[in-house]
């Protein structure tokens, strides 16, 4: 018999174009955080900012779905193996040797265990050693989940669990941790803290992966929510002040139900405005860098994050008083912004370009660009 080639599925530009969308937020959610502790500016601050895990979690799923016409077990595992975890311990690196020589300015809760066991529970909670990447963990729960997602899609079961999978969201906020949470506890309760919030990250999440399949399979259906698009602005802003008032006053945190709404409005747009995109080539051809570039940036922009605050004596969060203490907190978390995403991306692209002159062909092994 002779072997049917499947033919390559189209790439998609608006996808691509909303994947360099959300690398942005994802740094602009380390870099622009503003506002006294507990104050509303910092809460407005937090839900403008944060939440841009919930649309890479999306578009893993949509691509994941669009590229399952040829999907192998086996193979799939081997390029996630090479192309994600690989770069993921390499890019590990510069956190692992910070946390052991700047463990209180680092944030480094486990200081004081044996620096091989200290390894090991950075590497499977992603979590301390370079604070996005907790995500990695994560992940990976969905790439040894991906044939049942799959089974489950075949058998038309997937998408009727959606309505209970944004249940789960809804009630079920990711949780939060920082080194001072864990502070007194045993090494062996703080690692199990620090698994529990890539869990709960997992079940937090699972709604976004799967929506992203579904949207995915009907892509038909996405025109609807440029249609609907007012519905969906004022659901994104209701939701985003019940959210900020949730902080304030109760402590209760979601972040992610907002961004629902934000991805559902930004893929709608994109769609719709897909060829006028194209032909502004300097807007496409930023947008596709920020995209190829994606998980590399990820990969290492809260090194730089770390270094601004370092070298500026600036806070994580940048506090202010005042009209002109808001413009001043807004214009250092601007710079920090731009500090970021510009050495991130000169970094990565000296790495790249070495590599190659070394005739490495797969980059992406090595800093996932």
């Amino acid at each position: 018999m002779e072997n049917i080639v499947k033919p390559k599925k189209e790439i998609l530009n608006y996808i691509n174009v909303f994947r360099g969308l959300a690398i942005l937020l994802i740094i602009a959610g380390h870099a622009m955080q503003i506002g006294i502790t507990g104050s509303f500016a910092n809460n407005i601050s937090f839900e403008v900012w944060s939440g841009g895990t919930a649309l890479f979690i999306f578009i893993s799923g949509f691509l994941f779905q669009h590229l399952s016409y040829k999907f192998e077990y086996k193979d799939y595992m081997k390029k996630k193996w090479k192309n994600v975890i690989i770069p993921y311990l390499l890019t590990a690196i510069p956190g692992i040797i910070l946390c052991f020589m700047m463990p209180l300015a680092y944030g480094n809760p486990f200081d004081g265990l044996n620096l091989f066991a200290q390894i090991g529970v950075f590497i499977t909670t992603g979590r301390v050693h370079n604070v996005p990447t907790w995500f990695i963990p994560m992940i990976i729960i969905f790439f040894l989940l991906s044939y049942v997602l799959l089974f489950l899609e075949r058998k038309n079961i997937l998408y009727k669990l959606l309505p209970v999978l944004f249940l789960v969201t809804i009630f079920i906020p990711r949780m939060d941790i920082e080194p001072e949470y864990v502070a007194n506890m045993d090494y062996l309760h703080k690692y199990f803290e620090y698994i529990k919030y890539v869990l709960s990250g997992f079940v937090h999440f699972t709604s976004m992966y799967v929506f992203g399949m579904y949207l995915s399979k009907h892509k038909e259906k996405i025109d609807i929510f440029y249609d609907k698009r007012w519905i969906f602005i004022v659901l994104m802003l209701l939701t985003a002040v019940v959210d900020i008032l949730l902080n304030h006053y109760t402590g209760l945190v979601n972040g992610t139900i907002s961004k629902i709404f934000l991805t559902v409005l930004v893929l709608g747009y994109l769609k719709h405005y897909d060829e006028q995109i194209k032909s502004h080539e300097k807007i496409n051809k930023f947008f596709d860098i920020s995209a190829k570039y994606s998980f590399g940036l990820f990969f290492v922009h809260w090194y730089f994050v770390f270094a601004f605050n370092e070298l500026f004596n600036v806070p994580k969060v940048i506090p202010f008083f005042g009209i002109m203490g808001f413009f001043k907190a807004m214009a250092t978390a601007s710079l920090r912004y731009l500090f970021v995403f510009c050495l991130s991306f000169l970094v990565l692209f000296l790495i790249k370009q070495f590599l190659t002159k070394l005739k490495i062909q797969n980059t992406r092994t090595f800093i996932g660009v």
